[in-house]
């Protein structure tokens, strides 16, 4: 039994789909490492340029009452926040994978139909596919046919 489920398992394994799965997350980890850092120290400082120095990564509501001069401190003290400055970097981040994973898809796109043109286009005539024989034999039948009709005509 045991055996049976490991080849199972390697079969399933070595399936295109589950490596082409691996790669995109490993791809994916490595590509939202760069967005992190790209909203973290391109962005962010940018924007707070735009605002005024304010780094959206310290906004929060403290919910505990206690007062705190910045989410490091609250955080340590364990105290219920609203990160609100993280979940704006975190919607920047997904903004900017999704607008490049826009991209990509429009560009794959783009690529298959060009492969579909491609095929079609060298796609040879339906005659073509057809046997020398079946061909004579239908080029007979239709002259047989039109000298029917012309008999038929008479």
């Amino acid at each position: 039994m045991f055996r049976t489920m490991l080849g199972e398992f390697r079969e399933f394994a070595v399936k295109g789909n589950v490596i082409d799965m691996g790669v995109g997350i490993v791809i994916g980890a490595a590509f939202t490492s760069i967005v992190r850092s790209f909203v973290d120290d391109i962005v962010t400082p940018i924007l707070g340029v735009f605002t005024g120095g304010i780094d959206f990564s310290y906004l929060f509501v403290n919910l505990s009452g206690e007062d705190f001069a910045t989410l490091t401190a609250a955080q340590e003290a364990s105290a219920a926040t609203l990160n609100y400055g993280l979940f704006i970097n975190a919607l920047i981040s997904f903004l900017i994978v999704a607008w490049a994973l826009f991209f990509v898809v429009k560009a794959i796109n783009r690529l298959k139909r060009e492969v579909e043109v491609r095929v079609e286009a060298e796609e040879p005539p339906a005659d073509a596919l057809v046997p020398a024989d079946v061909a004579l034999l239908r080029e007979i039948r239709d002259l047989l046919a039109a000298q029917s009709a012309k008999a038929s005509d008479r």
